[in-house]
Order: C-alpha cells, then sequence, then structure tokens
C-alpha cells in the first residue's frame, strides 16, 4: 500500500521511538514488544494513499474523504454559494485514510483557513467553530457552483494540509491533501431544482469512489425549507493555505 508523503517526519519518529521500546521490551519479555509494534503498524496504516480511479457519469459529486455521513443538512441561504445550499459532513476516524480529494472537476477560486476551537470533529458545530481550510472551487458547466469543500481539524487533528492553490484545475477524485489523525470533512453544494444527495445520515463514504449526490446539469436555483443551522462565510476571507 503506498504511504503517504506528508507522513514521512511521523513514520520516521515512530519507527525510532517505537522501535526502540519494543527492543527493550523484547529483552525483558518478548511478547510485550507486541505492542509497541501493532502501534507502528497503526501509524503506517494511518498514512495510506490508496490510488483511486473512480468514474463517475456527467453531474456526480464524489466524497472528497473516507468515513461516515454525520450530518446532511439543507441550508436555505448560504453566502459563500449565493443562495440556497445542501451541508454533507463527513467523520474520519483514526482508521480511516485522511486523504482529501476533490468532488468535482473545476477551478479553485479561492482557499481560506480559519484558526479556531479544537472540537470533537462528529459535533455539527465542528465545521464552523473548529480550526478549518475551505475551498471554493468553481466546477465546470454546466454543473451548479460555486461549491466548497472544507477540512476541519477535530480533537486529536491539529494538522491540516492542502496543496492545492487559487487558480488550480481539479479533476473529480484528485487528492489535494489531508488532515492528520481524526477529523472532519464538509461538502457543500448548491441547492438547485433537481440536486440529489445520494448518501444519508449514517453511511460509510470512500473519497474519489462513492457517488455524494447528483446536480441536474443546468445552473436553475430553486428554493428550499428553511435551514435550521445558519450560514458561515469564511470563504470570502483572504486565502491562507494551511500547512
Amino acid at each position: 500500500m503506498p504511504l503517504a508523503k506528508e507522513g514521512i517526519r511521523e513514520i520516521a519518529i515512530a519507527t525510532l521511538l517505537l522501535g526502540g521500546v519494543a527492543i527493550a521490551l523484547g529483552w525483558v519479555f518478548w511478547p510485550l514488544a507486541i505492542m509497541p509494534a501493532m502501534v507502528w503498524v497503526w501509524v503506517l496504516s494511518f498514512f495510506r494513499d490508496p490510488r483511486r480511479g473512480g468514474r463517475f457519469a456527467p453531474g456526480e459529486l464524489c466524497s472528497a474523504a473516507d468515513g461516515r455521513v454525520t450530518e446532511v443538512t439543507e441550508l436555505d441561504d448560504y453566502p459563500p454559494l449565493g443562495g440556497p445550499a445542501v451541508k454533507i459532513g463527513a467523520f474520519l476516524s483514526i482508521f480511516n485514510v485522511h486523504i482529501n480529494r476533490s468532488p468535482c472537476v473545476g477551478t479553485v477560486r479561492a482557499i481560506a483557513y480559519n484558526p479556531g476551537q479544537f472540537l470533537d470533529a462528529r459535533h455539527r458545530d465542528s465545521g464552523r467553530l473548529n480550526e478549518s481550510n475551505t475551498l471554493l472551487i468553481d466546477p465546470h458547466p454546466p454543473m451548479p457552483g460555486p461549491i466548497e469543500v472544507r477540512q476541519v481539524a477535530g480533537k486529536i487533528a491539529r494538522r491540516i494540509i492542502c496543496h492545492a492553490k487559487p487558480g488550480d484545475r481539479l479533476t473529480t477524485g484528485e487528492r489535494f491533501g489531508l488532515i492528520k489523525f481524526g477529523s472532519r470533512t464538509e461538502v457543500i453544494i448548491p441547492r438547485v431544482e433537481g440536486t440529489q444527495i445520494a448518501v444519508e445520515v449514517g453511511d460509510a463514504v470512500r473519497a474519489g469512489l462513492t457517488v455524494l449526490a447528483r446536480q441536474p446539469l443546468r445552473a436553475t436555483t430553486t428554493s428550499v425549507m428553511p435551514a435550521p443551522i445558519a450560514a458561515t462565510a469564511e470563504a470570502s476571507t483572504p486565502a491562507r493555505i494551511a500547512s
């Protein structure tokens, strides 16, 4: 399994520290060395970077992360998208692949880093309050847009990495970054006539493979039911890449 280059430092540190502990424990009683060895294997597993090559029909958006859907919320007015929207949030546990991928073909309009808290990433307000990095993507027409992808740090995750830059062209499922050690990823799409959400709360999703939603290939907007969550506007702030 390929490993993410962004994890080289953590893998090297884990190898030195856990290797030393395993050797020391092995001298005392060899079965004790199994535990640090298992932790080392987990560190390698966390930074796995599987090759993904999903096929998507026109109008389909793919999941931006591996994990489990924890929120599907309609927003009656979301200023960064200029109208009604749907927010789909997924929680990434420490056992999931943590690579983030673009949900569609499009051009990155802006990137905004927002320092914040470190609530549990399963909390529905974590996307609004936690440290996050937001990409605003203009999908290629005739798919309606723009689309937001938000990388959200959690209680354990304290490092967001984003390689994309404003002006970059991304393809559906293309790798653009990752969040280390547990996190949340949100995809916010325009709610237009004919929008179909393909996942429900509790569904397991895989970045670059799972269909998240289907959009009609036209830009006609329509109203939706009032949303219980107020919209945020981080994407309108000056862009800054988290590192």
